[in-house]
């Protein structure tokens, strides 16, 4: 549902290198970490780096994807028998994501913010495309775009208090996200 299957190899790399930024993130700073450092801690040279991103602001938005879009696959899997079930699920996975990236160190929260929301509307976009192109649903572009800014902006404010519950929230959003999808 929302993406092509990746090379074997190509994944454990990529693995490799989330887990080595993930162990820095965790002694140092975004800023003072260096390309080489992560690919020192991945066991693997600056060129293979290099191979698989431009940069850490890369590495960074491409292991945010990841993990939103498996937390929405693994949301899919619960069953949603219907369209606004599935939304639902949706709604939950975008509170999951962002309850486990605010969850971290606070002070850097703000600074990646806008990071978070690219991904999470990129994300949830190219989930929703496909489904509306196979319903037929009319201007399925910018009702993607309309469902995906809705839920986005919701759970972002949500994930500032964490009020009311993840359930009450979803509940409250999924009609007004399901509405441009009617």
């Amino acid at each position: 549902m929302l993406s092509e299957p990746i090379d074997p190899r190509i994944r454990r790399t990529r693995q490799m290198l989330f887990e080595a930024f993930t162990s820095r993130l965790e002694e140092k700073t975004f800023e003072s970490i260096s390309v080489q450092e992560i690919a020192e801690r991945s066991t693997l040279n600056r060129g293979t780096f290099y191979d698989h991103f431009t940069d850490k602001f890369a590495l960074l938005e491409a292991m945010m994807g990841e993990r939103f879009t498996a937390l929405i696959s693994a949301r899919m899997e619960q069953g949603a028998p219907n369209c606004e079930a599935a939304l639902r699920q949706l709604i939950l996975a975008a509170c999951d994501f962002l309850g486990e990236v605010t969850s971290g160190c606070q002070n850097h929260q703000r600074q990646f913010e806008p990071l978070v929301e690219s991904q999470m509307k990129a994300v949830m976009r190219r989930s929703l495309l496909p489904a509306l192109r196979a319903h037929g649903m009319e201007k399925p572009e910018i009702k993607a775009t309309m469902v995906t800014w809705a839920i986005a902006g919701a759970a972002l404010e949500w994930s500032r208090e964490k009020k009311p519950a993840a359930d009450a929230l979803a509940d409250a959003i999924s009609p007004i996200a399901h509405a441009p999808l009617e």
